[in-house]
């Protein structure tokens, strides 16, 4: 794919509920990749592994690690705060103290530990990794994919979106119920709703009851190929994320960076970590798991057109200041200074 072996090792299922289902179905994919590795490694040994979440998936490059191959663990989603969010469990309890033991052994056994924004950076490197062996690098859209582009759709709807997974910390009830509130006012506005996840279920009894049949819709996941153009079709993107969460509070949203960068104007809860990296000027922020100033949120891009245009200059011209272009030399430099550190004959480089 575009010049990178992919290898599909598990088939992934977002339906998990219980604490249970969701560890064994990691421990199974622990033990497949870890086999996976070992047995590629052997036969061609690889100059740098880079292992995403959950962190303590970075032993599964134990035998690389063993032989000298530097390993860096991304660390995109911080465990013991997804947890909490996912299943609803309390920052003091002994499983959140022993994912965060976890999170320590994991950043301990890589070289180097990369955080997708600076709030975990922050949280990070006073609880689990030197400042010197972390950076934060954060998610960026894929500017081939993601750029302005006329809208393709002529319907006379006004589009309201949402693409992702379906969490509770993602707050879609919320934004169902403000739809709700304004689906008279706006007779022509549709919700469209792309994703799967354990709430999907929640979800659509919530429309059955608050009768907004065929005017929520749920769409399937579609590949980045195509939804950058679905999303450029929206008149308004919403990102509702719990701030009660304390992972919805501070996990940084790709989808935000881009409906910006298609030229679509954000209506975002403000959660730290989004008040962090945007003001008023960039997105229409609305308080948290409010689904009354959400609705006015939508009431009011939906009249003020001037206002929806100017929030969209301003995004794009934020995301193209803060896109992989011009921030990726940052990670290159790593790669590069952490694979040339170890070398493995005339091997051939290999990207997997």
């Amino acid at each position: 794919m575009d010049g990178v072996n992919v290898h599909s090792i598990q088939v992934r299922a977002r339906d998990e509920r219980s604490q249970a289902t969701y560890l064994l179905r990691v421990l199974r994919f622990f033990l497949h990749s870890a086999y996976f590795i070992a047995r590629k490694h052997l036969a061609n040994p690889y100059q740098l592994i880079q292992v995403s979440v959950p962190d303590f998936l970075v032993f599964a490059a134990f035998l690389p690690r063993l032989l000298g191959t530097p390993v860096i663990l991304d660390n995109r989603d911080v465990l013991p705060e997804f947890y909490c969010s996912k299943f609803k469990a309390r920052t003091d309890s002994i499983v959140f103290k022993l994912l965060v033991l976890v999170e320590k052994c994991s950043a301990a056994f890589a070289d180097h530990v990369i955080v997708a924004n600076d709030l975990w950076y922050q949280r990070l490197t006073v609880r689990s990794v030197r400042r010197e062996k972390c950076t934060s690098i954060r998610n960026y859209p894929d500017a081939d994919l993601f750029f302005q582009r006329p809208r393709a759709r002529g319907d006379g709807k006004f589009v309201v979106m949402y693409p992702g997974t379906l969490n509770f910390h993602q707050g879609l009830d919320v934004a169902i119920r403000a739809f709700a509130q304004i689906k008279d006012t706006i007779p022509e506005a549709e919700f469209h709703i792309y994703g799967e996840g354990p709430e999907r279920a929640r979800l659509i009894e919530l429309v059955d009851i608050l009768g907004l049949s065929g005017k929520v819709l749920f769409k399937p996941v579609m590949p980045y190929s195509q939804i950058a153009q679905v999303m450029a079709d929206a008149n308004v993107a919403v990102v509702p994320k719990r701030s009660s969460s304390c992972f919805g509070n501070e996990a940084a949203s790709t989808k935000i960076f881009e409906f910006m960068a298609v030229g679509v104007p954000v209506i975002v809860s403000r959660t730290e970590i989004d008040s962090y990296y945007f003001d008023g000027s960039l997105v229409k922020f609305f308080e948290s798991e409010n689904e009354a100033d959400l609705a006015e949120s939508i009431l009011l891009l939906y009249r003020n057109q001037g206002l929806r245009k100017q929030l969209a200059s301003n995004a794009a011209n934020y995301a193209q200041k803060n896109s992989w272009q011009s921030k990726k030399l940052q990670y290159l430099h790593l790669v590069d200074s952490l694979a040339m550190g170890k070398k493995h004959g005339q091997n051939p480089r290999r990207l997997e």
